[in-house]
């Protein structure tokens, strides 16, 4: 599968599918190829049951720049809400609502559209000399790519207002300190740090971490009650899976479970 990309890396091992945006020479920026390839590598991800994690990460010293800014001065562009529905919107979508964790490695700047999918991802790990650059507004244009839906609900409204109108800068201690980030990292212990907690994730039940983003996801839009019975209802597909007979039997037989995700 690797042969059919250009413009990203993909790597499958122990469990990890590892998408690495590889454009570095833009600072990964998004041009056509890159989208539909990272659109294509996300599906696969889905469909592959050998992969239980994801790590998206970038080449170089960036994470992502966002749209290729050249890609919108050659002639003819497409109109750009025409482009933010047909090729930005199904990347974080893809993301969002694929059945396992997804981890970005934020390895340099991530700007834009980039730093949509970082906030789309379920865990950001993010480098000492990582930064959030979401300056829409310095080129007349708005927030897209779900970051007026995502950012709020990871830092609270008041400081997705002060980041999305202001438009400063935003670097990876600071991001941290305000929840935007899981955890920094020196840049040079970015991949380990980050392939061991794709291990841990990829050493869990897999429907059941499934089921736990599908609850995380309904919450976010449901009242309490409701939430309330939407748990029970996954809980009872849980409950009926053979991973958590096994889990039951690891805890009986004071053993680490093996799960198969059936």
């Amino acid at each position: 599968m690797a042969a059919v990309f250009s413009a990203l890396r993909w790597d499958v091992e122990a469990g990890i599918a590892t998408i690495t945006l590889d454009r570095p020479g833009s600072l990964n920026s998004l041009e056509a190829s890159l989208k539909s390839e990272l659109l294509a590598a996300l599906r696969e991800a889905g469909r592959d049951p050998a992969v239980r994690v994801v790590i998206l990460t970038g080449a170089g010293r960036a994470f992502c720049a966002g749209q290729d800014l050249t890609e919108r001065l050659a002639p003819d562009p497409a109109p750009l809400d025409v482009e933010v529905r047909e090729r930005f919107n199904p990347l974080v979508m893809a993301i969002r609502f694929l059945d396992k964790p997804v981890i970005a490695a934020i390895n340099g700047v991530a700007a834009g559209a980039g730093a949509s999918l970082a906030f789309a991802c379920d865990l950001r790990i993010a480098a000492e000399e990582a930064s959030f650059v979401l300056a829409f507004g310095r080129i007349g244009l708005v927030p897209d790519t779900g970051m007026t839906w995502l950012l709020p609900r990871l830092v609270g409204l008041g400081r997705a207002s002060e980041l999305l109108l202001l438009v400063d800068p935003l670097p990876a201690a600071d991001a941290f300190r305000i929840g935007l980030v899981n955890r920094v990292v020196p840049g040079d212990e970015l991949a380990a740090q980050t392939r061991r907690i794709a291990l841990n994730l990829a050493a869990g039940a897999p429907q059941a971490l499934a089921l736990t983003k599908r609850a995380l996801r309904h919450a976010l839009e449901s009242g309490f009650e409701a939430t309330l019975d939407y748990e029970a209802s996954l809980q009872g597909i849980a409950g009926r899976t053979a991973d958590h007979a096994e889990g039951l039997a690891a805890f009986a037989g004071k053993r680490r479970p093996r799960f198969s995700g059936s």
